[in-house]
């Protein structure tokens, strides 16, 4: 019998993100959404993440806009965004009422597929967006945010993905944003995990460590039924394996990929002059596609690499590069092991990076950290230790429920703040998530003298 394997394809999202900070048009894209919907994918990723920022801030665009143009030329294939569960697209907690609404309204708007995560695994953080997603019609899929410590075993995860199907999720993800899942763990995790529990599974990958495609054979191997890749143009480094070259090896082990390689060769063909000219404009950085092992070491997904590099040149202290990467994984530890995720991996990022600058551990201490150590974005993996929290927050308390209990109602006072500019509840959303981006852009469409130029700053990749 033959064996099945489906491909989601990244490169709207994901692939472009993770090379090029998301800078791709919604007009670089449209012009090959047929070809793509022709292709065979098990779906596209083409919305969240940073996509919705970077429409606002950088492209003039509206990201509800460009979710509605490509669901009109998607006839075959499902739309599929990442949502930060009870974050968003942002990097706090939104109240119930704002993230319910958020996840119904991107449903009715196009996506078929929201993958949910949360940067600790805390699955309180889940519960309202799973919910929302289900009572608008999606399918709702709860990724396992993959990392690696004495902690994350095995049976953790397998654990993880129970609980997951317990809270009614469609089907599961095992989400790798670092690369660090490797070949013999994806086999024994896939293999327990489809052991445990009766749901489509997904995993999620990046090339950034040089492991991705054995990875991917022994995760088709042990029963997965889709993996992420990205066409071959925004393939690579910290982006996914190239879709047409896992394609054919998989084929030539005896996988049904579903894919068209014509089709995949008509697309690849597409994007790579948007590639060329995003390299020639010196947004797409040659370090992208470098494959860096010390990711392996040191547990640092690839745009976090590129972050601090970046950070540290421009304070002209390029130099302290390897000691601030030495710094990141005792930061974690100190931390509970929380998974280098968006909005973690910035947050521990800056913290090592305070730490070796002002010569002295937790000297200073950026509010976000402050917030984490009393609770407010969810529960750490590992307790932190006393010492550690009194270093950072002395004395105060630390919360124990959910985080989002503790907030009321949000949506009617962003209704009231944007009323001048807002057309919809779209407009109103896009607000909450970004207020002054939103407030900006919204400006912009109504008011002709509303005078709000383009942000310009320098490319900073999420890492997620």
């Amino acid at each position: 019998m033959t064996k099945q394997i489906r491909f989601m394809e990244t490169v709207l999202r994901d692939g472009q993100q993770s090379q090029i900070a998301t800078r791709m048009s919604t007009e670089d894209m449209l012009p090959i959404i047929k070809t793509m919907d022709e292709a065979g994918f098990h779906s596209l990723e083409m919305w969240g993440g940073a996509t919705f920022d970077s429409c606002l801030r950088f492209l003039n665009e509206d990201p509800w806009e460009r979710l509605r143009k490509i669901r009109k030329e998607v006839k075959n294939t499902k739309l599929q965004m990442l949502l930060r569960g009870q974050n968003l697209l942002g990097y706090k907690n939104y109240a119930d009422d704002v993230v319910r609404e958020f996840v119904m309204k991107s449903v009715e708007n196009g996506i078929d597929i929201v993958r949910v995560f949360d940067a600790l695994n805390d699955t309180r953080n889940l519960r309202t967006s799973i919910e929302a997603c289900k009572e608008a019609g999606g399918h709702c899929q709860t990724a396992i945010s993959y990392t690696t410590s004495d902690f994350h075993t095995v049976d953790y995860f397998v654990g993880l993905a129970k609980e997951m199907a317990q809270l009614g999720a469609d089907s599961i993800c095992i989400k790798d944003m670092a690369g660090v899942l490797t070949p013999a763990t994806g086999f024994e995790l896939v293999s327990r995990i489809k052991d445990s529990v009766s749901l489509p599974l997904e995993v999620h990958t990046h090339a950034t460590s040089g492991i991705s495609e054995m990875t991917y054979l022994k995760v088709a191997e042990a029963g997965a039924d889709i993996i992420d890749t990205a066409i071959s143009s925004f393939s690579g480094g910290t982006s996914q394996p190239a879709t047409e070259s896992v394609a054919i090896a998989l084929s030539g082990l005896g996988f049904d990929t579903g894919l068209k390689m014509d089709k995949l060769e008509e697309i690849a063909n597409y994007f790579n002059p948007i590639r060329d000219h995003f390299r020639k404009e010196g947004v797409l950085n040659p370090k992208v596609k470098d494959t860096e092992p010390k990711t392996l070491i040191y547990q640092v997904p690839g745009g976090m690499l590129s972050n601090l590099l970046s950070q540290l040149t421009e304070q002209g202290n390029a130099d302290k590069y390897d000691e601030v990467l030495a710094e990141v994984p005792k930061v974690r530890a100190d931390l509970g092991f929380p998974p280098l995720v968006t909005p973690l991996s910035q947050m521990v990022g800056t913290q090592a990076l305070m730490n070796i600058l002002a010569g002295e551990r937790y000297k200073m201490v950026p509010n976000e950290i402050k917030d984490y150590v009393r609770g407010l974005y969810g529960k750490p993996p590992v307790a932190i230790k006393e010492e550690i929290k009194e270093k950072i927050i002395g004395d105060e308390a630390v919360i124990t429920e959910r985080p989002a209990d503790l907030l009321a109602p949000q949506l009617p006072g962003f209704e009231e703040e944007i009323k001048e500019y807002a057309k919809s509840i779209e407009d109103v959303l896009s607000y909450a998530v970004f207020p002054q981006q939103a407030k900006d852009f919204l400006g912009r469409r109504e008011d002709p003298f509303y005078d709000v130029p383009l942000q310009t700053v320098n490319v900073k990749i999420d890492v997620q």
